[in-house]
């Protein structure tokens, strides 16, 4: 912790690098800030370390597509200060999220 920061690290033992790997930045990013918020911190880095990162070879051209892409700004994240329990899906406000189009990823058998 620096100057009343919450950081975060997550260790992934196994990663699926096209669907599993957004889903998880996002959803413990949300995690960090909750805590942050809980704990009067001010959310600060995430840090996110993969050890079997792998990609699916029917996930190869969607991926390509992607990494193809000029990221847009960030969206900003607004939600009040309650306890970490007592959030509805209704607090949560992402400000200004601008998505790409959808790209198809089969999940992989």
């Amino acid at each position: 912790m620096v100057n009343n920061r919450l950081d975060c690290q997550l260790y992934q033992r196994s990663a699926d690098v096209a669907l599993g790997v957004p889903f998880n930045i996002a959803s413990y990013a949300l995690l960090m800030t909750m805590v942050a918020h809980e704990c009067n911190l001010v959310p600060g880095i995430f840090v996110h370390t993969l050890g079997d990162a792998h990609v699916y070879l029917n996930h190869v051209d969607g991926l390509k597509i992607q990494l193809g892409r000029t990221p847009s700004s960030l969206p900003r994240l607004e939600i009040p200060k309650k306890n970490v329990l007592d959030y509805k899906f209704e607090d949560f406000k992402l400000i200004g999220y601008q998505p790409a189009a959808f790209i198809k990823f089969p999940i992989a058998v």
